[in-house]
């Protein structure tokens, strides 16, 4: 049998330590911009409030912003090839959302989003991962997200719809026994005269089941969802980005 000499390093994170070494944030001329960068590449949470406050001495709240999402581009950079995973992403999140709120409360008003979009797990489903990484690159990208959980009933969705009038709906499942939700919130929201783009997907969900009925758009890939909210606030509907993405 074999036993450890050395405990110390058993929980130590191998793949952030690693990753945090070679994920070399954007390079600003201004020190401590880049030192806001950096915080939100590293997913520091610990420390990125005493950094934006040290830049906020000197730089103007929207400078210190810009330096948070560009930091967070290169998050989104790094998930798209395939070097950041869930974990990193959803912390360097969690530390680009508490720097824009610093930011914030220094200019006494709120950023202004690219556009709403309501997330949620469907009925009867509570393996909420997919929308948990859905969320982090929608926020990360600049869109105010309205998460909704997991294990939603069809009603709160097309309640939330009504009351928050989103560019984009997305919904996540991960048995095709839960899925089925989907159709019934897109027959609920036609019913009522509502046209929204629909994306829907993770687990079994398929391109086939999602495109068989009105505004749903099959979402292969979290990543896409930047991209199609993009498009939805752009103002292209259902039908132009189905045919974009699944065409």
């Amino acid at each position: 049998m074999y036993f450890l000499d050395d405990y110390s390093g058993i929980f130590v994170r191998y793949d952030l330590k690693r990753e945090r070494g070679e994920a070399k944030a954007v390079a600003v001329e201004d020190e401590a911009l880049q030192q806001v960068i950096q915080c939100v590449v590293d997913g520091d949470t610990d420390n990125i409030g005493e950094v934006v406050r040290k830049a906020l001495e000197t730089k103007d709240p929207m400078e210190v912003i810009n330096a948070l999402v560009k930091g967070m581009n290169e998050v989104s950079r790094l998930w798209d090839e395939g070097v950041y995973y869930l974990p990193q992403a959803i912390l360097s999140s969690d530390a680009m959302l508490e720097g824009i709120e610093i930011c914030e409360e220094k200019m006494g008003k709120a950023m202004v989003k690219k556009g709403v979009i309501i997330t949620h797990t469907a009925e009867g489903d509570i393996h909420d991962l997919g929308q948990k990484i859905v969320n982090a690159l929608l926020r990360a990208n600049g869109y105010e997200v309205i998460d909704l959980g997991k294990d939603v009933p069809v009603d709160e969705v097309v309640a939330a719809v009504k009351q928050y009038k989103p560019a984009m709906l997305t919904g996540t499942a991960l048995m095709t026994t839960t899925m089925t939700a989907f159709e019934r919130i897109s027959k609920r929201l036609t019913r009522e005269g509502i046209s929204l783009p629909f994306v829907c997907g993770g687990g079994a969900v398929s391109e086939e089941y999602v495109t068989s009925f009105d505004l749903g758009i099959w979402g292969k890939d979290a990543s896409q969802a930047p991209l199609m909210a993009a498009d939805a606030v752009s103002g292209k509907d259902w039908r132009q980005l189905r045919e974009k993405w699944n065409g």
